[in-house]
């Protein structure tokens, strides 16, 4: 029996992406596309929910989901430590219901992260430039706050980043001592580079994404995984064995 898809966010851009993937995946039928604004009762009925909304609306949709016993995939940005603690906490013992977090469902960009991490430990210098479309309402991105904190717990042992006058308001947002800094751009779709610097060198790891198709991969993934997801799991790469 094909797994019920309820879309909430499904008018936006990647709403529309989400949409058109359940469509074509084997296993998976659309049961639901509900706005951001629309009626989250519109959901019940669904065996899963993929969430594509907007930071002030996810919360809301996934305790909703969670106390109706389905299961979310989570693809909105503004999910802090402290907001998944407390998702955590919500749903702590219930092996009925489980919540993916998926900041970024680009392969590509999840790989990116962990050569990141990886390099966090070699360098004291780091900072975070990351470019979105002009159209995207919140910054820095959920990439960007999930790179920065997983740079953050890979130097817990060593320490904060060096991030000298970060008491200026031109040096970015400090997440996890990394210095942040977006761009909200026309002709730009996602794009983020990590600079490492080091005595005699920098390092940049650098992601790109030209195309939305680069999310469907991710997508496919995250509502494989989704099917039969018990807790909270944050990142594709956990899914994907990184």
């Amino acid at each position: 029996m094909a797994t019920k898809v309820a879309v909430i966010g499904a008018t936006g851009r990647m709403g529309q992406l989400v949409s058109r993937v359940v469509e074509q995946t084997d296993g998976f039928t659309l049961a639901a596309q509900v706005d951001s604004k629309g009626e989250l009762t519109e959901m019940l009925g669904a065996d899963l929910v993929v969430d594509v909304t907007v930071p002030g609306v996810t919360q809301q949709v996934v305790e909703f989901a969670v106390a109706h016993g389905i299961n979310v995939v989570v693809g909105t940005s503004g999910w802090s430590g402290e907001r998944i603690a407390s998702l955590e906490r919500m749903i702590d013992g219930n092996l009925a219901v489980g919540v993916l977090i998926i900041p970024n469902f680009s392969v590509g960009s999840v790989l990116a992260t962990s050569f990141a991490t990886m390099a966090a430990k070699y360098f004291e210098s780091i900072e975070i430039v990351e470019a979105h479309h002009a159209g995207k309402v919140d910054s820095p991105s959920g990439t960007a706050v999930r790179t920065a904190e997983l740079i953050g717990q890979a130097r817990a042992e060593l320490g904060p980043v060096i991030a000298p006058h970060a008491d200026q308001r031109a040096r970015g947002q400090q997440v996890s001592s990394v210095p942040v800094h977006s761009l909200r751009l026309q002709g730009v779709l996602a794009k983020q580079d990590v600079y490492f610097g080091g005595t005699g060198e920098v390092l940049t790891i650098s992601h790109e994404t030209v195309s939305p198709n680069a999310y469907e991969a991710g997508i496919r993934i995250a509502l494989q995984a989704g099917r039969t997801a018990t807790g909270v799991t944050v990142g594709l790469d956990k899914l994907i064995g990184l």
